[in-house]
């Protein structure tokens, strides 16, 4: 049953859930680093990486991680201050990189197609567990997403939520792959990619903070 007030309660939550993934954070960054080095290829298995991501915290807070918050609510704690450390170890990880290698260790991918399979579980991986560990998604689905769910909605309201951000990050973080993608001439020199990795790391560590904060 779709319960009075439904319907404006829904665009409210899409209008917030489309400001969240269209501003940049830790995913864009990693999917932005991922196509300069591999391709739109790689920036969109990192993005589906990341979908896949948000589908398991979204299925398993409406399983159960609400009622381990009820009855232990330092676990929470625990969620962020290990979110924090895996950000802020991406953050030096990217830093050091760039401070030692003349193109920041992100490499244009050869132009033959057989290197492509090879890295494709890391990429898929990078997006995995950059939102897997990622405060910020997990109390997004514990108080957000609740938050719009009117009374007497049916069951299947909170996949219907759920279902909306998982498919709005996806097209959003494909649209950072395919328009970096088209402008991965702009990186050919070394210098240019030591510098996006620099950055990156420099937004990894700062999120990282703000995480903590």
């Amino acid at each position: 049953m779709i319960p009075a007030g439904a319907d404006a309660s829904f665009f409210a939550y899409l209008s917030l859930t489309f400001l969240l993934v269209v501003t940049p954070g830790s995913t864009t960054a990693v999917v932005v680093r991922n196509t300069l080095e591999g391709g739109r290829r790689a920036g969109y298995v990192t993005a589906l990486g990341a979908a896949t991501a948000n589908t398991i915290i979204a299925t398993t807070c409406g399983f159960g991680v609400a009622v381990l918050i009820a009855y232990w609510p330092g676990s929470l704690e625990v969620i962020r201050v290990g979110g924090a450390a895996f950000l802020a170890w991406l953050g030096v990880a990217s830093l050091w990189r760039a401070w030692h290698q003349p193109d920041g260790g992100i490499r244009l991918a050869e132009a033959s197609a057989a290197a492509v399979p090879r890295h494709t579980g890391a990429w898929f991986g990078d997006g995995l567990a950059i939102n897997l560990l990622s405060p910020v998604i997990i109390s997004f689905y514990l108080s957000v997403v609740p938050a719009f769910i009117p009374a007497g909605a049916s069951r299947f309201y909170y996949p219907m939520l759920a279902t909306s951000h998982v498919g709005l990050a996806l097209v959003c973080h494909s649209a950072w792959a395919t328009a970096l993608g088209a402008l991965r001439r702009w990186f050919v020199a070394p210098w240019t990619r030591r510098g996006l990795q620099a950055a990156t790391g420099l937004a990894l560590v700062g999120l990282a903070a703000r995480v903590l904060v």
